[in-house]
């Protein structure tokens, strides 16, 4: 550690910028290799969830719909933030790679960060379409529709990106000329920022800024459409029915829970109290990991439309598979009948052109029925 902090770039008399950051992760805490581990499993479970669920998302003509934009957009999120996060930190305490040049740093920095809070807003979009869906079910595909949803997360990522860039182009403007040592499993604002020892107020401002922008706002708005959402509720007369609507929010809910409570608890204990660094390291690293990989496997169990599209999407292939290897019996001169013919015990049924037609019609049935019954369904 002494020969990096004296590794650095003098700019001037008053400023000083490092060539490196050290990472320095758990504290006196014994296999933790084992957590990296986990998080390794985490993170190959989370591509191959939200690369699945996007995949169905855009082959399944039943699916283009806003709500499912909306949902593409989280799961994209969620693959690009495992991403920016995961493998880094498991080359960093794996392969014990603890010093980060400081352009990295910064750019690893920004894209957690921005990924980040896209997830939070993400949540926020969707507790609108529940919100739109339940409280204004007749009027639901006159205000949510694709290119209201589309301009809503063209805006949302503009502002996200301009937020965290000049957030994390604050950090510039620091002098670092104490310890070099982060306290952290990456490169995190607030562990970063207190290394500094120029005037940071800028840069504190800014970070309560984001945390009120990214976090406060987000998670109040849900509880305002999840309140109006239960008053909506209330009106309906049978039970029945409550749960089958409360039922399309569940999945939501859960995500809501698992991203924002950690979170929250982090950054009150930081600010009303001292948090250990292995505590902060812990409930950070699961804020950022777990959500992403429950949204996929929530998506795809607990929703009924996404199933469907799912069990739709094999059958199709499965009928393609059988046409194919029925094309060598077919016969152009009979359009009416079916012909069978025995080879070794074996037989083949070969289908008209018009009953193929007919079998894909009821696989893949017309695409505007289809968007008229989504209303409520999740």
């Amino acid at each position: 550690m002494v020969e990096e902090k004296r590794a650095r770039v003098i700019l001037n008399v008053t400023f000083v910028r490092p060539e490196k950051f050290y990472i320095s992760g758990f504290y006196n805490i014994p296999y933790t290799q084992y957590f990296y581990i986990f998080l390794c499993f985490v993170y190959v479970m989370t591509v191959i969830g939200n690369v699945f669920l996007l995949s169905v998302i855009c082959l399944v003509r039943t699916l283009h719909s806003p709500k499912y934009m909306i949902v593409f957009n989280l799961a994209l999120t969620d693959l690009c933030g495992s991403t920016a996060l995961i493998p880094k930190v498991l080359d960093t305490f794996l392969f014990d790679r603890r010093y980060i040049l400081y352009e990295a740093c910064l750019s690893n920095m920004f894209f957690v960060l921005f990924f980040g809070s896209l997830q939070s807003w993400t949540l926020a979009c969707l507790a609108y379409d529940r919100f739109v869906a339940i409280c204004f079910p007749l009027r639901y595909h006159s205000i949510v529709s694709k290119k209201s949803v589309a301009v809503i997360l063209l805006v949302i990522w503009l502002i996200i990106l301009f937020l965290n860039a000049f957030t994390v182009g604050n950090i510039n403007r620091l002098s670092f000329c104490g310890s070099l040592e982060v306290q952290s499993f990456y490169c995190d604002h607030g562990p970063l920022n207190r290394l500094a020892c120029n005037d940071r107020s800028l840069n504190n401002i800014m970070a309560y800024v984001a945390l009120i922008l990214v976090i406060c706002i987000p998670l109040i708005l849900i509880v305002i459409t999840y309140v109006f959402i239960s008053i909506a509720l209330s009106r309906i007369a049978s039970k029945v029915e409550r749960l089958r609507a409360l039922k399309t929010c569940s999945s939501h809910i859960i995500l809501v829970v698992t991203f924002f409570i950690p979170l929250i608890a982090t950054n009150i204990a930081a600010v009303v109290t001292y948090l250990d660094p292995n505590i902060r390291i812990i409930n950070t690293c699961l804020t950022h990991t777990i959500p992403s990989l429950l949204n996929p496997i929530i998506y795809s169990l607990k929703t009924e439309e996404v199933l469907s599209a799912i069990k739709k999407l094999f059958q199709r292939n499965r009928l393609k598979n059988v046409s194919n290897d029925l094309k060598p019996g077919y016969s152009e001169t009979t359009h009416s009948e079916t012909a069978c013919s025995t080879d070794s015990d074996l037989y083949r049924h070969t289908f008209t052109h018009k009953q193929m037609q007919q079998a894909d019609h009821q696989i893949w049935p017309n695409s505007d029925s289809a968007t008229a019954l989504q209303g409520l369904c999740c």
